[in-house]
């Protein structure tokens, strides 16, 4: 059982930077893919971005070119980099780690831009 641990979120203008840390209680080099979703109100759970075991990375398409994704392996975490923030933006942004047989889910944080 891996626990991950989402933080970093918090409000943010418009035009701003953040980075979101999620912190995994076993080796994310274990991991076939990991990667950050997102849930606003009005809307289902979406993909926001992700990395697989290989290093290839895909990204939603209202956020290519804003967010990067990356992980420390040496501290099992992975890192959201989020610029250039628009309104849009907003919701509670989960971590995500699946191998091929288990799917692990952090409790999310809040991320909220204003216009």
């Amino acid at each position: 059982q891996v626990q991950l641990v989402e933080s970093g979120g918090r409000l943010v203008q418009a035009g701003g930077s953040l980075r979101v840390s999620c912190a995994a209680s076993g080796s994310i080099r274990s991991m076939n893919v990991v990667g950050w979703w997102r849930q606003t109100p009005n809307k289902q759970r979406e993909l926001v971005a992700r990395m697989s075991s290989g290093g290839f990375t895909n990204y939603s398409d209202s956020v290519k070119g804003r967010f990067t994704i990356s992980t420390d392996n040496a501290k099992n975490t992975v890192y959201l980099q989020m610029n250039s923030l628009k309104p849009e933006d907003t919701g509670i942004y989960y971590c995500n780690a699946a191998t091929g047989l288990y799917n692990y889910w952090g409790q999310g944080t809040q991320v909220t831009v204003s216009s």
